[in-house]
């Protein structure tokens, strides 16, 4: 089996909840060693968010559901950054390290010596990258950052939810923490490329400045554009498309189906299926531009045809004649679909307290350097001795630390 693509690359990951840990985990998933520091006895603060639970052998809840989502392919070592001794761990491990993850508050490192200054002083060749709401620099640097609250100051919300006048209108939160989810991606990104630049051109690191605030307003990307093109400030337009019209989610006799007409020519042959061709021919709906125009005529006259039929009925001839279209899944109909199974999305992992602990593989497929061990997130310090075995420290000194509630 050939190596993966970040074999030899050390991270030491002292991020929690979501965003910064994503990250460390796309790392560790595609081969680098992640060392995640955690505090003793509580750990992550994710690890206690909430059922459901792991249940440990003496019947305690252990390591919920939010915690497992995103710390795969690391270990585990508890140590308390509070404490000099704790500190001088952590300088040793990065003094040896590629890359260091933080998520504290901006400057909160800084009095624990442990901030980007002091590990470059250390080790010039670190790839340091924080993870935070606001960024490290701006007027709300040191505000602490949730997803929830960027949806809404980045503009998302403002452009989610359903349209104006209908029932339930107003801004709306997407259910997953997706600014969590992007921001974590945008990091790996980052660490990535700033190894590049380390690796193939001066031999030396680098800050990386990841924030929600700034993922959250480039992610609107296609909404935000014609804003800043106009000025004018678009509305919400709920399930609608944002080009190709009529696109949306369609009421059928037993669900819901989502179609995205993007082109005339796919326009026309939905009609066709809706069994009324002529339809493609009015004046109001021939061109694109002129259904975007006319958006709520055309998107009413597709309700009305659309719920003779059952999802199933509908599919099945859209697909025929290459219209884009799917049925609303929940996540019961998510992994059952075959092409999931097929993709491999589900993959299980052995657990100290689940042997088949599910969960979702990592996105990307290397057809060169598979991405094929998912271990399983590691319980709390449970890598602390092995670890610290490698800096120097004895079976008795680490003891003496865990009795001082160092590690």
């Amino acid at each position: 089996m050939p190596a993966l693509p970040l074999s030899g690359i050390k991270v030491i990951d002292m991020t929690r909840v979501l965003a910064g840990p994503i990250c460390g985990q796309m790392l560790g998933d595609f081969g680098a060693e992640v060392i995640k520091i955690e505090r003793p006895g509580t750990g992550d603060d994710s690890r206690a968010f909430g059922p459901p639970y792991l249940t440990g052998p003496d019947g305690s809840r252990r390591d919920n559901s939010f915690y497992l989502c995103a710390n795969r392919n690391k270990k585990s070592v508890t140590v308390n950054v509070a404490t000099a001794e704790g500190q001088e761990i952590i300088r040793e491990l990065a003094r040896t390290a590629d890359v260091f993850l933080e998520n504290y508050k901006v400057g909160d490192l800084k009095r624990y010596g442990l901030d980007y200054d002091a590990i470059k002083a250390i080790n010039p060749r670190i790839v340091y990258c924080s993870v935070t709401g606001f960024g490290q620099t701006g007027p709300y640097a040191t505000r602490a950052g949730y997803d929830a609250i960027l949806q809404a100051m980045g503009g998302l919300m403002s452009v989610t939810g359903h349209l104006d006048g209908e029932p339930g209108e107003g801004p709306m939160k997407v259910g997953p923490s997706i600014v969590d989810y992007m921001t974590g991606l945008n990091s790996t990104i980052g660490v990535l490329s700033a190894l590049y630049h380390r690796d193939a051109n001066d031999g030396e690191g680098q800050h990386v400045d990841a924030c929600l605030f700034d993922t959250v307003i480039a992610s609107l990307s296609h909404w935000l554009q014609p804003y800043l093109m106009s000025g004018k400030v678009p509305p919400r337009r709920g399930t609608w498309g944002n080009g190709g019209m009529p696109a949306g989610v369609f009421r059928c006799t037993d669900g819901e189906i989502m179609i995205v007409n993007g082109n005339d020519g796919q326009f026309q042959r939905t009609c066709a299926v809706l069994g009324d061709p002529d339809l493609a021919k009015d004046p109001r709906f021939v061109k694109n531009n002129d259904r975007v125009v006319h958006g709520k005529e055309i998107m009413a006259i597709f309700a009305g045809l659309f719920l003779k039929q059952p999802v199933a009925y509908w599919l099945e001839r859209l697909e025929a004649v290459g219209v884009p279209s799917g049925p609303i899944n929940d996540f019961d109909q998510v992994f059952a679909d075959p092409h999931v199974q097929a993709r491999g999305m589900r993959v299980t992992s052995e657990h100290p307290f689940e042997p088949a602990l599910s969960l979702v593989r990592n996105p990307l497929t290397f057809l060169g350097t598979p991405v094929t061990e998912y271990r399983a997130p590691p319980l709390l310090g449970s890598n602390t001795d092995e670890i610290l075995s490698t800096i120097g420290y004895d079976g008795e000194r680490i003891d003496t630390l865990r009795k001082k509630g160092v590690v």
